[in-house]
């Protein structure tokens, strides 16, 4: 057991996603392992899971993040 439990420090005003608990969050509650954030709003933060899914797709579709086939490479 630890002597000293790290406290999550916030700012108030700044809203999370918890990844854990599955729920928006000001403060932070849960450790950073745990959410996504901080957002400046409670609505984006509600909507982070939507705004990774798009982020994820805009990486994986994004040329620029892709090595080129072995086919091109003459």
């Amino acid at each position: 057991m630890a002597l000293f439990k790290r406290s999550t420090v916030g700012k108030p005003g700044e809203w999370f996603y918890c990844l854990k608990h599955q729920k928006v969050e000001e403060g932070p509650e849960c450790p950073a392992k745990d959410r996504f954030g901080p957002y400046a709003t409670r609505e984006e933060a509600a909507h982070a899971m939507e705004t990774a899914r798009e982020r994820n797709q805009e990486w994986e579709t994004d040329p620029r993040w892709h090595d080129r086939p072995k086919d091109d490479e003459d």
